[in-house]
């Protein structure tokens, strides 16, 4: 696993976007508290255009932020399951308000949206 990423920052928005930034971290969180617990498959097919590649080292480095839980089933095959943490939960909540500003901005624009 990579080193977990721990400053300095300048401010919090600097640390807040060291955890969410990219494309496809602030993707994950949505879908998770859009849709709960989800499997590796499940979330890749919720997230049209990442690459199972890109898939995982977010995941990790989720994970290594402590807003993104992963389980491990000892079944055959095995089983893993992501969720949010609390503080993934909290990060979210916290997101939110970014969100509707885009929605805004997509209405305001007319741009198209990505149908699942």
């Amino acid at each position: 696993m990579g080193a977990r990423r721990t400053g300095p920052y300048f401010c919090g928005i600097d640390a807040a976007m060291d955890v969410v930034g990219g494309k496809w971290k602030s993707l994950i969180l949505w879908e998770l508290a859009e849709r709960g617990v989800r499997r590796f498959g499940e979330l890749r097919r919720g997230l049209p255009g990442i690459s199972e590649k890109m898939l995982i080292q977010q995941l990790r480095e989720l994970e290594e932020d402590g807003v993104v839980a992963r389980e491990i089933y000892r079944e055959v095959p095995p089983r893993v399951e992501y969720r949010l943490t609390e503080s993934g939960a909290a990060l979210n909540a916290a997101l939110e308000p970014l969100g509707a500003w885009g929605r805004r901005r997509i209405e305001r624009i007319g741009a198209d949206r990505v149908h699942v």
